[in-house]
């Protein structure tokens, strides 16, 4: 390059964007601190901050008048917890109408918060996850990195391979087309009652439950049970959560291209309490505490309707996370059990 060029080049921007430095550090995903720039809540030295605006070590930024302490990203403890969402819950860290919420059982972490990645409507059970790594939230959640969510739905009326045809072709939904990229009967329905294991590759506002309503049917169960390489085991009961180990937390990260952020060494007081709290996590739930609908299951099978043993589609247990494309590609279908999509579902184009 000539002098005559170097000249003409414009200067990189110095500095970060302030929604990437805020998301790294756990104050909130991208879309959050984006929309709260919007609302005029978020300042970078006393003054409003703008949408696209770069900020450094030496800019001081506050969120609702409160000032964040600053880390640099290696520093960034990076965490995942599982979470088997019951019924009833809403996601969301405060409700006006005092519903419970799901951030109502989660441990608090001693630094950032706590990010939901995605959502569930209040009558989805199943896998949430949340993490302290705002930008970990956003690649997962974002449609460029293709993450898929499978689901297993209990859809009443009559069900043709036509219907099933078209939900997979694509059907135009409200907000525009929307299609199953995978649809798998499972066992276990009775009557107009069907089981179904079904793929999507966005996070759309009740888009399951409203592509099958698009045929003419009602779905009467909806419960997560993967969402991208992460599986939902039956030893998670339904109101209980799990934190990932590294290893699981590094194979997930490394599926939205994001380098391994060691944890620091836990003061053995802490770890203590941290494992305590886990095995509480991890017992069934008691018959005071708030969770209704579900109930674990026995012999290794996933959570099954109090009433109705034989409705819920069972799963074989299997590791929580999977490094794809291998270990997904070893799921080879079964021909009396279907239970789950098989192998790794087509993208979405």
């Amino acid at each position: 390059m000539s002098e005559q060029d170097l000249q003409e080049t414009p200067p990189r921007p110095a500095g970060e964007k302030l929604q990437k430095v805020l998301a790294r550090i756990g104050v909130g995903s991208r879309r959050d601190v984006e929309a709260w720039i919007g609302e005029g809540r978020i300042k970078v030295n006393g003054v409003a901050a703008t949408l696209g605006q770069r900020v450094d070590l030496h800019d001081a930024i506050s969120v609702d008048g409160r000032l964040i302490k600053r880390e640099e990203a290696s520093e960034t403890v990076r965490r995942v917890i599982m979470y088997n969402k019951p019924d009833g819950e809403i996601c969301t860290r405060d409700d006006p109408e005092g519903r419970p919420t799901v951030f109502d059982r989660l441990p608090r972490p001693k630094e950032g918060r706590w990010i939901n990645i995605g959502r569930l409507d209040i009558n989805t059970t199943g896998l949430l996850m949340f993490t302290t790594d705002g930008e970990l939230a956003n690649r997962l959640m974002h449609p460029s990195y293709e993450m898929d969510r499978e689901y297993a739905v209990r859809v009443r009326g009559e069900v043709d391979e036509d219907m099933l045809t078209r939900l997979k072709n694509g059907v135009m939904l409200e907000d525009g087309p929307a299609r199953f990229t995978d649809i798998q009967e499972a066992p276990g329905g009775e009557g107009f009652n069907h089981w179904y294991h079904c793929v999507v590759m966005e996070g759309r506002n009740r888009e399951v439950r409203r592509l099958w309503e698009s045929q003419g049917l009602v779905v009467s169960r909806l419960k997560r049970v993967r969402f991208g390489p992460v599986f939902l085991n039956s030893d998670l009961p339904m109101g209980r959560w799990r934190e990932m180990s590294q290893g699981e937390v590094d194979i997930l990260a490394a599926e939205v291209g994001l380098t391994p952020v060691a944890m620091p060494a836990m003061k053995a007081k802490v770890k203590d309490k941290l494992e305590r709290m886990q095995r509480k996590s991890s017992k069934p739930v008691g018959r005071g505490e708030r969770v209704r609908t579900l109930r674990p299951a026995k012999d290794g099978a996933t959570e099954r309707p109090a009433r109705q043993p034989r409705d819920e589609s069972p799963r074989k247990g299997r590791s929580t996370v999977a490094e794809r494309p291998s270990e997904m590609n070893k799921r080879k279908p079964a021909p009396k059990r279907p239970g789950s999509s098989r192998g790794k579902p087509p993208r979405a184009e």
